[in-house]
């Protein structure tokens, strides 16, 4: 069966970037201890806590919040049938289970907590017992409870509004109904108390607000807004009777309460519905936030009682179409999304985020929206002296600028003067390395040239067109000398890039669906309609690599920065790295949702990727930068596991990572092959200067004799170590263990032979030369144990092991004893076949080192 997957052995998630809001209303509170305002939003399975200067913290749920609320000291959040209260934005304090269907509202009071779920079953719960202390039950077809609040001063009281219309009044203490409110026969969609006591304003379906007493059941004043049911309703608290009712279609309504009349709206204050408004407890501050990815505050302070934009954390309303890094630290990242809007989101904080707006095109003294940026290029090297962005728009054929710094769309919008055709759009776009030129190809297969600082064409590739068929990439190497460039064909062409000429041409296996160039390498990579991609070589413009293995079209290529690494998003909803140097798969994951854009770190420690239908831009980790990594290929019947995205919340553990199979440390054999000549693993010291121990012995002679200590104390000697350890006596007082062995081995042969070469590398350069020695006749050895050395010297020569030891101590030995070997006939002999032994093991290894040297020097000459 195919091979079992697993989790990203170099990604892994991180966190999201450009998360703030959904359709989730943010709940306020105030902490008494620091005397500060906090508001809390959700994102997904996160929520955000904000203090209303923008420090913010996190925590993250294993489900999507449905419902928030929030007391002076917890905040509580549910997902599903349960909900849990968090201290201190970041722990989990309570739990609370025992619902069957999903909640939807919750109200926090006093010690005690309430929840609704859909089925219109309320709790009370109490909060550090975390037990029920009552539940009521009520029937949907007649009561479906939509809105809850706790009338201020009204002890042990609840108000519930119903879908029905009708509104009761209860005593949880006692658990009996007080009072029914007839209603107005449409849907409750919000309660809120009013500054006044006895006072509620009550939200409906139609668009009314009610400004309703609820102790004489009397209608106060009604107001009207025509933009859909009311979602949410907050009251001034400051000094001025205002009211503020948020609608479905983003925009917000001002009503003042003594004259009884609008005094002001706030138009598009949200693309979206507004989830959730809230007035600061007695400051001129409301604080909105919507399904667009936004939270907002803003502050009233002008004359006419119009809210102006404080601060804001705002991220895309629509689905990414493009991301890239911006810039070599590897801290910006710009996005283009369907809302039109080009982003900058910063990897260390939300604080340096930042907006280039939306596209805005000049027509016949009117501002026209621009539609959805496509595709994009940036270069940071002259951005403070003009426009360092280009990008093209969806169905459009003009390309626009934009600048960083300034945050503002550019000058120019770049398009030939001259076209035959009406549809025709611009389909890739690249800057120059240099930031002077930017390069456009279009749909009917022109690419053009234009100055990026004055917006002045400066010719196009080709006699009429570059491309027959549509273009689907543009490049420009990193010296402005050379231009790529594919179209849909099939076909790459290389261009010249100051004279237009065509160098080259050749014809792909498939249609190209994209390109992507690695500058400081020369590596070009291209992503075919085949699902396959192809590596080329941009000098000698031949492919060098070919990877197969997607099953789905590829959406986005990204090399890693040092150009080893090819990254691929796929359809199939798979993430691949491919080794660029060996040409193997290493890495795949699965996620939930296809991944659109993948991008590299130009520091190569986060991997960024956006989504089919998300929002947020996903950062993921190099494992490889902070752990050890086993970059083994992947077997072709590979299969990968799904990976979860990762959420706005990084979540610091202490524990360790078990090693898998995967990151087995490598334990070498002593020889990988009985074929290869294998070296020691002594250090040079041991062998290097036998030869010549007597010119040392001979410098390191001491001038006068050593003198003998007057009166020593008596040390018991101890071994040296971590650990004081009394050393042992000498079990062996054998001076010439070697020699002994080698009289042994006689009779024994190879077993012994190990033996003694253990012995002797155990020994220093004084010891070995002191062995060597007493091998002769004359120093108490024999003829029979000098053959066996030789002997021993030609085993290791035979296994091609300790090599450099065999060389050092044959040398040794023939230095010391080389008088006498040619008067014994037996050990004559056994140096007659050492010879032809270390001379076959030479010529062997001269040709393989000449072979290399040649290698080496041609790669150094030659012009590759």
């Amino acid at each position: 069966g195919a091979r079992g997957g697993r989790d990203s052995a170099l990604f892994a998630g991180f966190r999201a970037l450009g998360l703030f809001s959904t359709d989730i209303a943010h709940v306020v509170r105030f902490s008494a201890l620091k005397r500060r305002f906090y508001v809390t939003t959700c994102v997904g399975k996160s929520f955000h806590t904000y203090d209303v200067s923008d420090v913010f913290l996190r925590n993250s749920l294993p489900q999507d919040i449905c419902c928030m609320a929030a007391d002076g000291r917890l905040v509580f959040a549910a997902y599903g049938n349960v909900f849990s209260a968090f201290a201190r934005n970041k722990e989990v304090v309570h739990t609370f289970k025992g619902h069957k269907a999903e909640i939807h509202l919750l109200q926090p009071f006093g010690d005690h907590i309430i929840s609704v779920d859909t089925d219109s079953i309320l709790i009370i719960w109490h909060i550090y017992s975390e037990e029920e202390y009552l539940q009521l039950t009520f029937d949907k077809s007649v009561f479906k409870i939509s809105a809850i609040l706790h009338p201020s001063t009204y002890l042990n009281k609840i108000l519930l509004g119903s879908e029905q219309g009708s509104l009761q009044l209860w005593n949880v203490k006692s658990n009996k109904l007080l009072y029914t409110f007839q209603g107005w026969k449409i849907g409750v969609t919000a309660l809120q108390q009013a500054p006044a006591v006895d006072v509620v304003a009550i939200g409906l379906m139609s668009g009314q607000v009610i400004i309703h007493n609820i102790k004489f059941d009397e209608t106060l004043m009604k107001f009207r807004q025509d933009w859909g049911p009311i979602t949410s309703i907050s009251f001034r608290t400051d000094g001025h009777p205002i009211m503020a009712a948020g609608s479905p279609c983003g925009h917000i309504g001002l009503w003042d309460l003594e004259d009884k009349k609008l005094i002001n709206q706030m138009r598009n204050a949200h693309s979206t519905a507004i989830a959730g408004l809230t007035f600061l407890h007695r400051e001129p501050l409301l604080v909105t936030n919507g399904a667009d990815n936004a939270l907002r505050i803003w502050i009233f302070d002008g004359p006419t009682g119009e809210g102006r934009l404080l601060r804001f954390r705002m991220g895309h309303s629509a689905p990414l179409t493009k991301i890239r890094y911006y810039g070599q630290n590897g801290q910006q990242i710009l996005s283009a999304s369907q809302d039109g809007t080009l982003q900058s989101f910063s990897t260390i904080h939300e604080k340096f985020n930042k907006s280039l707006g939306h596209g805005r095109l000049l027509a016949s003294a009117m501002s026209v929206r621009l539609p959805p940026i496509t595709k994009f290029a940036a270069e940071e090297a002259r951005e403070s002296d003009w426009d360092s962005i280009i990008a093209c728009h969806q169905g459009k054929l003009s390309c626009s600028t934009w600048n960083y710094q300034r945050s503002t769309i550019g000058a120019y919008f770049l398009k030939p003067k001259e076209l035959k055709k009406d549809d025709i759009t611009a389909t890739a776009v690249d800057i120059t390395s240099c930031g002077n030129f930017a390069v456009i190809g279009l749909s009917s297969g022109t690419v053009d040239v234009y100055n990026m600082q004055s917006g002045i064409h400066r010719g196009s590739f080709g006699e009429d067109q570059a491309h027959k068929g549509c273009v689907r990439g543009v490049a420009v190497d990193g010296l402005n000398q050379l231009m790529i460039t594919t179209g849909s064909e099939g076909l790459l062409k290389f261009w010249n890039f100051k004279s237009k000429i065509l160098i080259h041409s050749m014809s792909l296996d498939s249609s190209p669906n994209m390109m992507l160039l690695h500058r400081d390498s020369g590596i070009l990579g291209l992503a075919l309609d085949d699902f396959s991609i192809s590596v080329l070589d941009i000098e000698t413009r031949k492919i060098v690599r070919e990877f197969s293995g997607h099953q789905g079209q590829i959406n986005d290529l990204a090399f890693s920065p040092d150009g080893r690494w090819l990254i691929s998003a796929s359809m199939d909803c798979s993430v691949r790295t491919w080794d660029l140097p060996s040409g193997c798969l290493i890495d795949s994951f699965l996620l939930d949702s296809a991944p659109l854009n993948v991008a590299m770190s130009p520091t190569g420690d986060f991997l960024a990727t956006s989504h089919v239908d998300h929002l947020g831009i996903y950062l993921w980790s190099n494992i490889s930068l902070y752990s050890v990594v086993s970059l083994r290929p992947l077997p072709t019947d590979y299969v990968p596991s799904v990976v979860m995205l990762p959420g706005t919340y990084v979540e610091l553990s202490e524990e360790t990572i078990e090693p898998s199979d995967e990151m087995i440390e490598y334990d070498s054999p002593e020889q990988l092959n009985e074929q290869l000549v294998t070296l020691s693993l002594l250090p040079e010291s041991r062998w290097k200067n036998l030869l010549n121990l007597d010119v040392i012995k001979k410098k390191n002679k001491p001038k006068e004799p050593p003198k003998v200590p007057k009166s020593a104390p008596f040390f018991i000697p101890t071994v040296p170590g971590l650990v004081p350890r009394y050393a042992a006596p000498e079990q062996n007082n054998d001076p010439h263990q070697v020699r002994t062995t080698l009289e042994r081995s006689k009779y024994i042969g190879y077993v012994l032979y190990e033996a003694a070469l253990n012995l002797l590398k155990e020994l220093g350069p004084s010891g070995i030369e002191t062995e060597l020695r007493s091998l002769c006749p004359d120093c108490g050895g024999s003829v029979e144990v000098m053959q066996s050395f030789l002997k021993m010297i030609g085993m290791m020569l035979d296994r091609k092991r300790d090599f450099e030891l065999a060389q050092a101590y044959l040398a040794l030995f023939l230095k010391l004893h080389l008088k006498m070997l040619p008067s014994e006939p037996v050990l004559l002999e056994e140096m007659t076949k050492l010879s032809s032994q270390v001379e076959e093991n030479w010529i062997h290894l001269q040709s393989l080192f000449n072979q290399s040297m040649c290698i080496l020097n041609y790669i150094k000459s030659a012009l590759l």
